[in-house]
């Protein structure tokens, strides 16, 4: 058969450990065969990100703002322990968070649903979208250690000159702070990424924050959300039948736990990130849902939302076998590659993208998958494959679909 051709570049963003060793297997076995695979490549590698001072992730975000359509692999954010492990010049920041923060937008989380994988959660019948803030709070927090006794204070320096102070707290001691932030602007551009959403979905949108405890911070958040829902969304959502609902971040939790799902669940950046790893886990795997960051500038950026399945890593690196997930990267490039036959029009890229996630749900169906699936399935006797395997079964599904 031909290969599909593509007219414009997406942007390819490579990561770290056991998942950029599946994104090559990814690309040599379901992708390179069947398509002319056009991509602008930036290894996000740890190590390239530590030669170039990250400038290679800002070069990424960048790209991604030119072509408008990015996927990318799983990357690690530095700790400690990493620095010694890499001997990095410094702790770099989440490459995530750096892409988030150019990009603005929102990311929408979903678990990928397959005959066989039961949600833990008995009563949910359908798939929860998690919709996570990508500015700022703790992603761009700046951080002190309080040697010891001393007041610690907010100050804000208007252009003017003159001051606004509010106490942190007076130590006795040492200790830690933490300061954080985020604009009118992207809370505005994330409510209304999750309303549009909402709409074309048409699911009921549920966000919760902690107000009654951050009678500013999340306040502020709850604020904007309403006033932008009452003058542009209110009738909107009565005509599509859906609602707007509000709340407290614990009492979301309580009630998630006893619906149904079948709605989008709007959260704030750490929250989001939070909640996503729950809804996926629970739903079956980390490796089982979507990431994609939807910008109001019209910029979409394609990864997995899980990390880079370190332990494996070390296992593949002394020559033993791994049975890894490669299903939510797999996803992250078919959810790219629609997205861009869409924007070029180009009907074979998006037919392609459809049947590659439907083999990925027919192999597991048929009782062929990775180790962290075989462990939960309610399918009798299923065939454990490793890494390769449950890939190049992928690839005979997709062979027979095309």
């Amino acid at each position: 058969m031909n290969k599909i051709k593509m007219s414009t570049p997406l942007v390819e963003m490579d990561g770290d450990e056991m998942t950029r060793i599946l994104w090559q297997m990814i690309k040599d076995e379901l992708l390179l065969p069947f398509i002319e695979l056009n991509t602008e490549y930036y290894d996000l590698g740890l190590e390239r990100r530590n030669e170039t001072d990250d400038q290679v992730t800002v070069d990424s975000a960048e790209a991604t703002k030119k072509y408008g359509v990015a996927v990318k692999c799983a990357t690690i954010t530095p700790n400690a322990a990493r620095m010694t492990e890499y001997n990095l010049k410094e702790m770099w920041k989440s490459p995530n968070g750096t892409i988030r923060a150019m990009l603005d937008g929102t990311v929408f989380r979903a678990p990928i649903v397959v005959k066989g994988i039961e949600p833990c959660v008995k009563n949910w019948k359908k798939p929860i979208t998690i919709a996570r803030h990508a500015y700022g709070d703790v992603y761009k927090g700046v951080e002190m250690k309080i040697p010891g006794a001393g007041k610690c204070e907010l100050v804000y320096t208007a252009e003017d000159g003159s001051e606004m102070r509010e106490l942190i707290h007076n130590f006795a001691g040492a200790g830690i702070v933490q300061g954080q932030h985020n604009v009118d602007e992207s809370i505005e551009s994330f409510a209304r990424s999750c309303f549009t959403y909402a709409l074309d979905t048409r699911q009921d949108l549920w966000f919760a924050t902690k107000d009654t405890i951050s009678k500013k911070y999340d306040h502020t958040f709850k604020d904007i959300f309403q006033d932008i829902f009452d003058r542009e969304f209110e009738e909107k959502f009565k005509e599509a039948g859906i609602t707007y609902f509000y709340t407290l971040i614990d009492d979301a939790v309580a009630r998630v736990m006893k619906a149904e799902g079948g709605f989008i669940w709007a959260c704030k950046n750490y929250d989001g990130d939070v909640m996503s790893d729950m809804v996926s886990s629970a739903f079956g795997s980390l490796a089982m849902m979507t990431s994609v960051l939807v910008s109001p500038h019209g910029y979409y950026e394609y990864e997995a939302a899980h990390g880079t399945v370190q332990r494996h890593y070390y296992k593949h690196l002394k020559g033993e076998e791994t049975s890894t997930n490669s299903v939510a990267t797999i996803f992250a490039w078919t959810g790219a590659l629609r997205k861009r036959g869409e924007l070029d029009e180009n009907e074979a890229l998006m037919a392609f993208a459809d049947k590659l996630e439907k083999a990925c749900v027919q192999t597991i169906e048929s009782g062929k998958m990775t180790k962290d699936l075989a462990l939960i399935t309610t399918i009798q006797n299923p065939t454990v494959l490793n890494s390769g395997e449950f890939i190049r079964e992928i690839r005979k599904s997709l062979e027979e679909m095309l």
